[in-house]
C-alpha cells in the first residue's frame, strides 16, 4: 500500500512537472514570442510575386520599331535560395545543366556577383533578384523544371518580354542597352527604387538610358495564399503592373538604313578607314532623322547577360571600340567644314562682306610660311569663291591679323579672340545637349585653354623633352615629339600665331563632333537659331493615347546678320557643282535635287587625312543636313562626300525608289489604335 501511494505521488509530480513545463512553454510561445511566430505563419501563408511590367516600346517616326518585345521563356535562379543550401545549390545547378546543356561551372559564374576580381559573365544586379539564366529556353526545357519543381528548388522557368531589335545593327550606340540594375544605382537614380519590380531590368546607354523611366513602367503585384508544403490555395490581393510608354523617335528607320549602308560602303573605300559616323538632321526642326557611327556592333549581345569575351572585344583596340558613338562622343579636327565659322568671324572682325581677298600659295605667318592646299595661288577671289574654291591663305591671314590685334604673345587684357569666340557661338566647344548619355564637347583651343593644358601637361613635358621618346621606333616621329614636348614645356601656356592659323582653317587643337558639326550648318542653312538636337519625338501609353511630346529647345543664334547668313549658305550652295565637291556629285541631277556644303580634309600627324562633308538640301529650301566622317578616310571629295551623296540618293530616290517619297521628314505622330498599334495610311 505504501509503495503504492509512493508511486502515485512520483506520478502526479511528473504530471504537475510537465504541466509546468507545458505552462512555461505556452508562454513563451503565445507571450514572448507570439508576435515573432504570428509573423512567421503569415510568411508561411502569403507569397508575394512580383509581376513586372511590360516596357515600352522604341518607334520610329512612322511607329515602326526600332526596339520592340519578344516573349521568351526565361530560366531564373534565386541565388539567395541557393546559398542557403547545404551544398550551396550545387546539386541543383547539376541538374540545370543537364537540362540547359551548359556547364555546371558557366553557371555558377553567372550567378557569381561582379566585382574588381571577379571577370564577366558575372551578376551584375541586386543580390535579392532572381538571376536569369537562359533567355532561349524551350517548352521542353522549361517543363522538365517546372514538372519536376522539387528537385529544382529556387528554379522559375516563365514567360518575359526581351529586347528585339528588327534593324539589327542599325543605330546600336544610339539605342542602348538593358542590364539588371545594381544596388548603387537604387540609391542613386531618383524614380528607379520606387518602381523596381527586382526582376526587371534598367536601360544601360543611348535612348534606353534618357528614357528608361518612362519605359520602364509601373511593376505590379499579386499576393498568394499557399499551405505549409508552398502549394497555391488562392490569390488574396492583386494589382496589375502598368506597361511602359511608347518612345516615338524622330529616326526614320528608312533614312537609317540608308544611312548605315552608306558608312558602311565609305569605310570599305578608304583601306586606313578606322572609324566614321554620319548624322541627318530636320534643319527645321532640329530632329535626328539618322545616327550612324561605325564600327558597329549587335545589341543582341547584351540579352541575358555579356560574356566576358564579347564584352572585352568591344572594349578593345581590334575591334574599332564599337560601343563608342563617334556622331557624338567622336572628337576630330573639321578641316575645311569649319571655314563658316571663319568667314563669320572675319565679318564680325570688320571684313567688308563684298571685298576682294589675295588668295596666295603660301602665307607667312609668324615667321613660319602657310601653304594653302598643294601651294596652288587662286589670285584674288570673294569670299564666296573663297568657301566655293576652299582657299586656305585668305583666313591665315585673318587670324594672324586678328591674333596680332589681340596682342600676339602678350595678350591685352581686353582681347576679342574673335575666332573662338564666333566658334562657340556656333555651338562648338560645348556638347550639343542632345538626349543622349555621355556627350563629348569638342575643344576650342584659346589662350585659356592653352594655360590650363599648360598647367596640367608641363611636368610631364619637361620630363619628356630630357628624355625623349626612346620606345619610339621611328626616328623622325621620335625626334619632332621631342621637339614638341621641348615648346610645350617651356611655352606650351602661350598661343602661338600658328595656332591662330590653323585654327582658322579647322585644324591643329580645334575638335569638334559630328553631331555639333551638323546643328550648326542645321542653323546656317535655315534661320540662324541654334537648336539643341532631340531623338525622342512623344512618349505614347499602351493604349495610343499621347502622354507628353518632346520640345527642342533653341539654345543659341549664330552672329550673323540676315543677309551674311544667306551670302554664305549661296556659296555653299555652289561646293558641289563647282567647288571641291564637283568631282564627287559629277552626273548628280542637280536640277532635280540641289546639294549644298562643305569640304573638309583634316591632317593627322602619323595618319591618313580625316575625311568630311557637311551639307544641305535642297538648297533653297533644305530639309536634310547630311554630315559624314571618316576617320583615315582621305580627302574629304574622295571619301566623306561620296557617302552623303549615296545617301541623299538613297532620300530622293535617284537610281531606287525613295526612302521618303515625298522628298520631306514625316512631320506628323504616326496614328494608333486603341489596342496601342500603328494605323498605316
Amino acid at each position: 500500500m505504501t509503495r503504492m501511494r509512493t508511486r502515485l505521488i512520483v506520478l502526479q509530480a511528473l504530471v504537475l512537472i510537465l504541466l509546468a513545463a507545458l505552462t512555461v512553454r505556452l508562454w513563451q510561445v503565445q507571450v514572448v514570442r507570439g508576435p515573432e511566430l504570428m509573423n512567421r505563419a503569415t510568411e508561411t501563408r502569403t507569397r508575394v510575386v512580383i509581376v513586372p511590367a511590360v516596357r515600352g516600346q522604341i518607334l520610329d517616326s512612322s511607329g515602326r520599331p526600332l526596339v520592340r518585345n519578344k516573349t521568351a521563356l526565361v530560366v531564373s535562379v534565386d541565388r539567395t535560395g541557393l546559398t542557403r543550401m547545404k551544398d550551396q545549390g550545387r546539386k541543383v545547378l547539376g541538374k540545370l545543366s543537364q537540362v540547359l546543356g551548359r556547364p555546371v561551372a558557366h553557371l555558377a559564374k553567372r550567378i557569381t556577383p561582379c566585382g574588381p576580381k571577379v571577370p564577366k559573365p558575372c551578376w551584375t544586379g541586386s543580390p535579392y533578384q532572381p538571376v536569369p539564366l537562359d533567355e532561349k529556353v524551350d517548352t521542353r526545357e522549361a517543363l522538365q523544371i517546372l514538372e519536376r519543381q522539387e528537385e529544382f528548388p529556387g528554379v522559375s522557368a516563365e514567360i518575359h518580354a526581351v529586347r528585339e531589335y528588327p534593324g539589327g545593327r542599325a543605330g546600336a550606340q544610339m539605342l542602348g542597352y538593358l542590364s539588371p540594375v545594381t544596388e548603387a544605382e537604387l540609391e542613386k537614380r531618383v524614380g528607379l527604387k520606387a518602381t523596381f519590380s527586382g526582376v526587371d531590368l534598367a536601360g544601360r546607354e543611348g535612348i534606353e538610358y534618357v528614357y528608361d523611366e518612362e519605359l520602364r513602367g509601373k511593376a505590379g503585384l499579386r499576393r498568394v495564399q499557399v499551405d505549409r508544403m508552398g502549394k497555391a490555395l488562392g490569390v488574396e490581393q492583386e494589382v496589375e503592373p502598368v506597361a511602359g510608354d511608347h518612345l516615338v523617335t524622330s529616326i526614320d528607320s528608312r533614312i537609317q538604313a540608308v544611312t548605315e549602308k552608306a558608312l558602311q560602303k565609305a569605310m570599305k573605300s578608304a583601306p586606313q578607314a578606322d572609324g566614321g559616323a554620319a548624322v541627318v538632321l530636320d534643319p527645321q526642326t532640329g530632329r535626328v532623322l539618322a545616327l550612324s557611327s561605325a564600327p558597329d556592333y549587335d545589341p543582341a549581345v547584351w540579352a541575358g547577360g555579356i560574356s566576358e569575351r564579347m564584352y572585352r572585344h568591344l572594349l578593345s583596340e581590334k575591334s574599332g571600340k564599337p560601343l563608342v558613338s563617334r556622331a557624338i562622343n567622336g572628337q576630330f579636327a573639321p578641316g575645311s567644314t569649319f571655314k563658316v565659322s571663319s568667314v563669320t568671324s572675319m565679318l564680325r572682325a570688320g571684313y567688308p562682306l563684298n571685298g576682294k581677298y589675295s588668295c596666295p600659295g603660301s602665307v607667312n605667318v609668324g615667321g613660319r610660311a602657310f601653304n594653302n592646299f598643294r601651294g596652288i595661288p587662286l589670285g584674288t577671289l570673294s569670299l564666296h569663291l573663297a568657301l566655293v574654291k576652299s582657299c586656305d591663305t585668305i583666313f591665315y591671314r585673318a587670324a594672324f591679323e586678328e591674333y596680332t590685334r589681340d596682342g600676339g604673345r602678350s595678350p591685352k587684357k581686353n582681347a576679342k579672340e574673335v575666332f573662338a569666340n564666333t566658334a562657340r557661338k556656333f555651338g562648338f566647344g560645348s556638347p550639343t545637349g542632345i538626349d543622349l548619355p555621355g556627350e563629348s564637347s569638342g575643344r576650342i583651343p584659346d589662350r585659356r585653354w592653352k594655360k590650363e593644358t599648360w598647367a596640367l601637361t608641363s611636368a610631364t613635358n619637361c620630363k619628356r623633352a630630357g628624355t625623349g621618346y626612346p620606345e619610339v621606333k621611328d626616328a623622325a616621329r621620335a625626334a619632332f615629339l621631342k621637339r614638341l614636348a621641348h615648346e610645350n614645356c617651356t611655352e606650351g601656356f602661350v598661343l602661338r600665331p600658328g595656332d591662330s592659323a590653323n585654327f582658322s582653317i579647322g585644324q591643329g587643337d580645334v575638335l569638334v563632333t559630328p553631331l555639333q558639326l551638323a546643328r550648326a550648318y542645321a542653323a546656317l542653312v535655315t534661320d540662324g537659331k541654334v537648336r539643341s538636337p532631340r531623338i525622342g519625338w512623344a512618349l505614347v501609353r499602351p493604349d495610343g493615347k499621347v502622354v507628353k511630346k518632346v520640345p527642342v529647345p533653341v539654345v543659341g543664334k549664330l552672329p550673323l546678320q540676315e543677309k551674311e547668313r544667306l551670302y554664305i549658305k549661296n556659296a555653299l550652295s555652289q561646293v558641289a557643282s563647282d567647288g571641291t565637291a564637283a568631282g564627287a556629285f559629277s552626273g548628280f541631277p542637280m536640277d532635280k535635287v540641289r546639294i549644298g556644303g562643305k569640304t573638309g580634309t583634316a591632317e593627322v600627324w602619323g595618319k591618313t587625312d580625316t575625311s568630311w562633308f557637311a551639307s544641305f538640301a535642297p538648297t533653297k529650301n533644305p530639309r536634310f543636313v547630311v554630315v559624314v566622317m571618316v576617320s583615315q578616310g582621305g580627302m574629304g571629295a574622295q571619301t566623306a562626300a561620296p557617302a552623303a551623296r549615296e545617301i541623299y540618293e538613297g532620300i530622293f530616290g535617284i537610281k531606287k525608289p525613295a526612302a521618303l517619297p515625298g522628298g520631306k521628314p514625316v512631320s506628323k505622330l504616326p496614328a494608333f489604335a486603341p489596342d496601342g498599334t500603328v494605323i498605316r495610311e
